[in-house]
């Protein structure tokens, strides 16, 4: 009996670290494989010692510039609506440290150093100002917080279902939803990586509603690259929403806010722990949020978006374009 159990042990002790090898070969060679297949968008930016992944395309000014939320598509993110909006300006996206093609970087990722690294990585480029930025959920206190400390270069912005400086706090009036659990969930997916564990989950590969497939694909590639990084951002999105609270003066630039109004799915209100009646309030306090938003500036527009989910850029391109374009000409005319 006790040498039965003796190789019972070593039978599965044998078939764990044969699943480990098997793991870390398919981890390697996916890698390599992604590097072949989605090989970087645009130009890799000299930054002192880290690259930058930046793709810029079109031609004129303003340059339009596009800051990605809290995800790790990248510059993918705008896929949908880069190449459009190129054909009426420069626009360029890039992709955050550590995320997609960028390489990582040492140290806390929050509004303050993104805002400092993206700064860095046009300067590098030699993109010229005045720009535009748009900026996706909590790509939204990141552009505020880079008009905070650049604000000479900024001559206008564009909320597309933007993060807001108080919203944790505003939102506990009707949920008491807690990240915690997504963040142990990431944590997971960052410590077995290596093992090849994260190309196996559909969360991290899936990508949202009507993104393009080949956005998806590589997303999916760069998926065990890109968690590190944002969970670094994740741990610091209280500091980021405080900082972004800092500067809710635009003067007079031109400002969009776009606001997704459609109603929360099924997925997100189990998520966030609502019923369809909370769910309601949640879109009402996120429409005042936005029209707040759009006050920080006497030159705005506030836009519903009654037919968009959060990713507006995807599930309605021409919006976003239209805005971009708007404040773009908006600028023009002030020459």
């Amino acid at each position: 009996m006790k040498k039965w159990l003796i190789y019972s042990g070593a039978a599965i002790a044998s078939l764990i670290l044969l699943a480990t090898f098997v793991g870390v070969v398919y981890e390697m060679t996916s890698r390599a494989r992604a590097a072949r297949e989605f090989p970087p968008q645009g130009t890799l930016v000299d930054i002192g010692g880290r690259r930058m992944q930046l793709d810029c395309r079109g031609s004129g000014s303003p340059t339009v510039v596009f800051e990605s939320g809290l995800d790790i598509n990248g510059s993918l993110s705008w896929s949908a609506v880069h190449d459009e909006i190129a054909k009426t300006t420069r626009t360029c996206a890039y992709s955050r440290a550590g995320i997609m093609w960028s390489d990582p970087k040492d140290g806390p990722q929050n509004a303050k150093t993104i805002a400092e690294d993206l700064h860095a990585t046009l300067v590098n480029a030699g993109e010229k100002t005045p720009f535009i930025l748009v900026g996706h959920s909590l790509g939204g206190p990141y552009i505020v917080t880079y008009t905070k400390y650049f604000g000479s270069e900024v001559a206008g912005l564009v909320f597309v279902d933007a993060s807001h400086p108080d919203q944790v706090q505003r939102f506990k009036a009707v949920t008491s939803y807690s990240p915690s659990d997504m963040i142990s969930l990431i944590k997971a997916g960052v410590a077995f990586a290596w093992t090849g564990a994260v190309r196996m989950v559909p969360l991290a590969t899936q990508g949202v509603p009507h993104q393009p497939p080949r956005a998806v694909q590589a997303m999916a590639a760069y998926a065990p690259t890109s968690l590190g990084p944002l969970l670094k951002e994740i741990e610091s999105v209280d500091q980021t929403l405080a900082e972004a609270g800092t500067h809710r003066q635009l003067g007079d630039r031109p400002v969009s806010v776009l606001s997704s109004m459609a109603p929360l799915p099924e997925e997100a209100l189990v998520a966030l722990k609502l019923t369809p009646e909370q769910g309601r309030q949640y879109r009402e306090i996120w429409k005042e949020m936005h029209a707040e938003e759009a006050s920080w500036s006497s030159n705005s527009r506030h836009q519903l978006v009654a037919d968009a989910g959060h990713y507006i850029q995807f599930d309605r391109p021409d919006i976003v374009i239209d805005a971009v374009k708007s404040v773009v000409g908006k600028v023009r005319a002030r020459r």
